[in-house]
């Protein structure tokens, strides 16, 4: 299996960059909708607007591409000499990845209150929470790219 996972790993690697793309557009396309959500009444038809907008892209788009993006980085872990266990730099990113899996059912949650009319939180929350995926997905390109432990 490793010799075939080394042959194929550029477009491996393709794939992922692909999945991370799609779902880091929607970890940040979601909170933005609720932004606006979060300002329009209970009810009315753009507020039902926002609910078909919201599960189309959690459902359609961002989980697809969070398990794409998982499951092609396993792929790119396991491809011999791709990833050396021993430095900090990749338990790091694998961290941080750790924590935008648990964003992503955050904004689910988040997704299902809207949904359900039950959303208790401000526009201002939803900007304040839009910014937390930027400043991870800046800290994991510098551990791949500089991987400086």
């Amino acid at each position: 299996m490793s010799r075939w996972l080394a042959a194929v790993y550029p477009w491996i690697k393709a794939a992922h960059i692909l999945a991370v793309i799609a779902w880091m557009a929607g970890l940040l396309y979601l909170p933005r909708l609720f932004v606006y959500h979060a300002m329009t009444p209970i009810g009315s038809g753009q507020s039902e607007t926002f609910k078909i907008m919201e599960r189309r892209l959690q459902r359609g788009i961002m989980s697809p591409a969070m398990i794409a993006t998982l499951l092609f980085g396993a792929l790119i872990a396991a491809t011999p000499g791709i990833v050396d266990w021993h430095r900090g730099w990749i338990w790091a990113k694998l961290g941080l990845v750790t924590g935008l899996v648990a964003y992503h059912h955050q904004l689910a949650w988040w997704r299902r209150a809207f949904a359900d009319d039950h959303n208790r939180h401000s526009p201002r929350f939803f900007r304040i929470a839009n910014e937390l995926p930027t400043i991870v997905l800046i800290a994991i390109v510098i551990l791949v790219v500089v991987k400086p432990f």
